[in-house]
């Protein structure tokens, strides 16, 4: 079977979208092995353990339930649990997820509000202080935050807006999505107070598509007894019921929890804050090459920057779209879409998961000829900067 339609090029596919990632052969191999019997003993000891294990990439302590399922589905899983129809939820319309988050809020008959921002940097910590203090009766039932919109390359800072609930004595859930961040980025569940965090396996976790995640508080627990938003495969219920003997309600991807047992132990054995630093490294590399391009980086402040990708701003006149096509075409690379309002002003290079200082130079080397090829105005020499920053930033690789 063709996957691939498009023409035979030498060397391997670059995708350097924002995620899915690529799949590290290790974690590959790991789900290439026979099927188990989900209802077996075996199963039993080994979903316990992983149960257990994936605790540590939250930083938390409290139960995380894990569904055959995208993002969405977590997303979907936090708001039916927690909340009833005609709830107030206050959001932050950081990017194109924030929207989406917020579409399905509505067809959930959830009435969120968004404060709104120009997509250039994350959440309005200012501006959600300010609407709790407002709702006196305290008819916001929770404020629902992206950690890390991929969409434009802003993070929103999460303990900040928890020291905003906290300032404004106001008892709202905090649901935040790290779909994107988590294992890319510092991320703290219960030291942050976050009720529900929600992810996906395809970024950071350096898995295919297929599973996601809800970490949920003991408030969030109690939310779910009163909530009414009608629910059955998302039920935290049965789910934390059979968790507890090593079980799931319904089949689970069993050999996506192969690679996930897997992918959690190569975060374990390169230390979760050194995975943070050469994320972080990357990203300031990424950002020095674009802006010694003379482009724009999407992201305007720099307290907001994202270590999983970058978002780059073409000049007037000239379509990212095209460039990623020229890219793709001569250079066997593909980079990520501008999403709603930014389509064809911006491009994404990802610079996550398992990616090595040698990835981004090649990444990097692509974008750069790719803007030559495209005829998009530029000054040469942002891989030169990218390598010097990463000679003298090395990290644990070099």
């Amino acid at each position: 079977m063709a996957y691939f339609e498009s023409k035979r090029i030498a060397g391997r596919h670059y995708l350097q979208i924002p995620g899915p990632s690529t799949v590290p052969d290790r974690i590959l191999r790991a789900m290439d092995n026979a099927t188990m019997d989900h209802r077996g003993p075996d199963f039993g000891k080994f979903t316990a353990q992983l149960l257990e294990k994936v605790k540590f990439v939250f930083k938390t302590t409290a139960p995380v339930v894990i569904y055959p399922a995208s993002g969405t589905g977590a997303w979907e899983a936090a708001l039916a649990n927690t909340l009833s129809p005609g709830d107030r939820v206050l959001m932050c319309e950081t990017g194109w997820f924030a929207h989406l988050w917020r579409e399905l809020a509505e067809r959930l008959g959830i009435r969120p509000e968004f404060i709104k921002t120009d997509w250039r940097r994350g959440a309005d910590v200012a501006g959600i202080e300010a609407r709790l203090r407002e709702d006196k009766g305290h008819e916001i039932k929770a404020v629902a935050v992206v950690h890390n919109e991929t969409s434009t390359g802003s993070t929103s800072r999460i303990a900040e807006v928890r020291a905003a609930i906290d300032a404004a004595g106001h008892p709202a859930l905090l649901l935040v999505d790290t779909i994107s961040g988590l294992g890319s980025m510092d991320y703290r569940h219960d030291e942050w107070g976050v009720d529900v965090t929600i992810s996906g396996s395809q970024k950071g976790l350096m898995l295919p598509p297929g599973i996601s995640f809800n970490a949920i508080s003991a408030k969030a627990i109690r939310a779910s007894a009163e909530a009414k938003i009608g629910r059955s495969y998302w039920d935290w219920g049965p789910m934390l019921k059979s968790n507890a003997t090593g079980y799931f309600p319904s089949t689970p991807a069993t050999t996506m929890l192969y690679g996930l047992d897997t992918a959690l132990d190569m975060m374990a054995e390169e230390g979760l804050e050194n995975v943070f630093a050469r994320h972080d490294r990357h990203a300031e590399a990424t950002r020095r090459a674009v802006r010694a391009w003379g482009l724009e980086v999407q992201c305007e402040d720099p307290r907001h920057y994202s270590s999983v990708l970058t978002a780059v701003r073409l000049p007037e006149g000239h379509s990212a779209n095209a460039l990623r096509a020229t890219i793709l075409e001569q250079h066997n690379m593909s980079l990520g879409n501008g999403l709603g309002q930014l389509n064809d002003r911006v491009f994404r290079i990802g610079h996550l998961g398992d990616f090595g200082n040698l990835d981004l130079v090649a990444t990097l080397g692509g974008v750069e000829m790719g803007l030559a090829a495209a005829g998009v105005p530029h000054k040469p020499g942002g891989v030169q900067v990218a390598m010097a920053y990463l000679a003298g930033n090395a990290g644990p690789q070099g």
